[in-house]
Formats: structure tokens, C-alpha cells, sequence
């Protein structure tokens, strides 16, 4: 089977940064070798940039985004904590999940889909959490949420941001806001191949750690005998981490870093604009809340009579373009437009814009 070349414009993954893709051709080195333990340290002082933290204990999860997630909540919540949820997606209703696995008294907050998080229904639903979670662009609806109220209200709760679609796209400056965790993943606009989730907890949130999470691969205390607080120490062995992806995300983060954060930002948020006028062009509607609407992941009503599934089908067979389905109860009746890392980029926004009138016109 031959396989051929794509352009990913779904909610991810992306195609990487052509950084990030020679990086995976380079020579493979052990989890302990000095020189991948030095490509390691770069790494996660590189995440703290992107991040906006400060925080030593900030790492490349060897696991996808979902790991993130779940490693957010085992280290942090128990059996009868008390969680509150921002639900007002698919993530969010992940979130719960997760929580409630982990024995947690979940309160979701529920929101209408493709609106942004109030945040005062949000910090009102319980008067003493220890752990307020919510999604800072949600993947499922292309809503961006206001993180900066829910920590200034949060009290003595922990804050919990889900920045997989976020991160590398849009600012996120989790010091700045007052975040004490936060998770991400390495296909979306970091431009990364799918494999890592990017993980970061501040000391407040490490102080009231489960001693000994009901998952030993995720164990943060574990961990951070390899990687984040170990960097300049004795490491001590907890798994083989996958060096060729940890080098393709050093080669991506180098990547963003040098174009600048200001300007990369700029770049997805002048390609969404693009893109928005290009859809209305078109005759189409835009399904997230305006004023919300994120860059990076844009979410478009199937018109009526259309049928989604062979829209996307013929975008895939005739362009070798792939843009997504929607989720949950919208999955038939929304696309996802994903421009993320090297496609947030002016002629990506014409191919997409050329192929959908193309294959509308049908």
C-alpha cells in the first residue's frame, strides 16, 4: 500500500513544521544518553515558553493529549474531592469523565455548545472545589474561553486549563492568568506529529498531589525523576521515552520560537480571519459564538440538504484535503476547518476555500 500526501486541515493533526519532519529522520538516541537528556531539558524549557510559566515541572508527557488529561486528574483528585467542570464541548464532557473515574464529585457546568464559558455560573456552582477544570479552545465547537476570570475567582481551588488546540496558535500565558496545570498535545498548532502531550504544574498544584495516583505510568512524582524537575540532576529510570518524537518536538518548539510567539500568533489569527470571510463569502455560516470564535479551528454549519460525510469524502479523493466532521450531536451537521502550525497560512485558506466551492458546485 502506497500512501500518499495530505493536506490536514481537520481538527488535527497538522501537517508538521518541515522542522519537526526532517527531525524524525535524524539518528535515534537512548532515553539516557547525555545528548537526549540535554535535547530533553531544551525541550521542556522551550514548553515553558510557550506555555508562559515558569514552572520546573514542565515535560513532554510520553502519551497523547488524552493522557494529558488523565494525568492532570489522577495526580490531582481522589476519591470524594469535589471537581467543578466548564463543559461546553466534547473535552469538557471528557473531563468529567475522567474525574469521575477517578472517584471525584463531579459538578458539570453545562453550557450550550458553541458558546464560551460563563464564568460565573462556573465558580458559583460549589463554594470550596479543589479543582476547577475548563477547556481554553474547545476542539469539538472552535470556542476560545476567557481562562483569566475563573482564576481570579477560584479561591483556594486549583485551576485546570485543557490547552491542546490552544497552545502554539493562540497567547497562552498560564502565570500570567493564574493557572496551575495545564496539558496539551503535540499534532495541533505546534506543528508536531502526533505523540507527546505537553504537561506543566506549578508548585501550588504539586503540594496537594496524590501521593500515589492510581496510575503508575502517569505518576508526576515518578516523572519528575526523568524529566522537568530532574533537568542538571541524577535521573532516574521510570520508562523508555520516545526519543524521535522528543527531537521532531525540540525541532517544532525551535521552530516557533525563532518566527516568534507574537508573530506566529499573529500569523493563525490573520489566517482565521481569512478564512471567516472566505466561508461567509461562500454563502456559509460560522457555528461558534462571534467574539469567540477561534483562529486555528474554525466550525461551519453543513448547509441544509447537503450531505457532510461526501463533502468531506471528495475533498479527500479529488484534493487530498481532509477537513473534519463535527462532534457529539453535531457531527453530521458541522465541519471542522482546522489551520494549525504550518497551514495557518494565506494559501492554505485559498485551497480550502477553492476546493469546498468546487465541490459544493457539484
Amino acid at each position: 500500500m502506497s500512501l500518499r500526501a495530505r493536506t490536514l486541515l481537520g481538527p488535527g493533526p497538522s501537517n508538521p513544521y518541515p522542522e519537526a519532519q526532517v527531525a524524525l529522520g535524524f539518528p535515534l538516541l537512548g532515553h539516557l544518553d547525555p545528548l537526549f537528556l540535554q535535547v530533553l531539558d531544551e525541550t521542556s524549557e522551550r514548553l515553558r515558553q510557550v506555555f508562559g510559566t515558569a514552572n520546573r515541572r514542565t515535560l513532554p508527557l510520553s502519551a497523547t493529549g488524552s493522557a494529558g488529561m488523565e494525568a492532570a486528574f489522577v495526580n490531582t483528585v481522589g476519591p470524594g474531592d469535589v471537581v467543578v467542570v466548564a463543559v461546553n464541548g466534547l473535552f469538557g464532557q471528557r473531563m468529567v469523565e475522567v474525574a469521575s473515574r477517578c472517584g471525584a464529585e463531579v459538578v458539570a457546568v453545562e453550557h450550550e455548545w458553541g458558546q464560551p464559558i460563563d464564568a460565573d455560573r462556573v465558580l458559583a456552582a460549589h463554594p470550596a472545589p479543589k479543582l476547577i477544570a475548563a477547556v481554553h479552545a474547545e476542539t469539538s465547537t472552535g470556542v476560545l474561553s476567557d481562562l483569566e476570570p475563573l482564576a481570579a475567582g477560584k479561591g483556594d481551588a486549583l485551576l485546570l486549563a485543557d490547552c491542546v488546540t490552544s497552545l502554539g496558535g493562540i497567547p497562552v500565558r498560564l502565570d500570567e492568568w493564574g493557572v496551575d496545570l495545564a496539558y496539551s498535545g503535540s499534532q495541533k498548532c505546534l506543528g508536531v506529529p502526533p505523540g507527546l502531550a505537553p504537561f506543566t504544574i506549578n508548585d501550588r498544584a504539586w503540594a496537594r498531589r496524590i501521593e500515589r495516583p492510581q496510575s503508575w505510568y502517569l505518576d508526576l512524582g515518578l516523572l519528575g525523576g526523568y524529566a522537568g524537575e530532574a533537568a542538571g540532576s541524577g535521573r532516574t529510570y521510570h520508562h523508555t521515552a520516545p526519543t524521535g518524537m522528543v527531537v521532531s518536538l525540540h525541532a517544532g518548539l525551535g521552530r516557533i520560537l525563532e518566527e516568534g510567539l507574537d508573530a506566529v500568533h499573529a500569523r493563525h489569527a490573520e489566517a482565521g480571519r481569512l478564512l471567516h470571510a472566505g466561508l461567509a463569502e461562500l454563502g456559509l455560516e460560522l457555528f461558534a459564538d462571534e467574539g469567540s470564535r477561534l483562529p486555528e479551528l474554525t466550525t461551519v454549519k453543513v448547509p441544509d440538504g447537503v450531505d457532510s460525510a461526501a463533502v468531506r469524502a471528495e475533498l479527500l479523493e479529488r484534493y487530498d484535503l481532509e477537513i473534519g466532521a463535527g462532534a457529539g450531536a453535531f457531527a453530521s451537521s458541522v465541519w471542522r476547518i482546522g489551520l494549525m502550525g504550518p497551514n495557518a497560512a494565506p494559501d492554505r485558506v485559498a485551497l480550502v476555500l477553492a476546493a469546498l466551492k468546487d465541490v459544493l458546485s457539484r
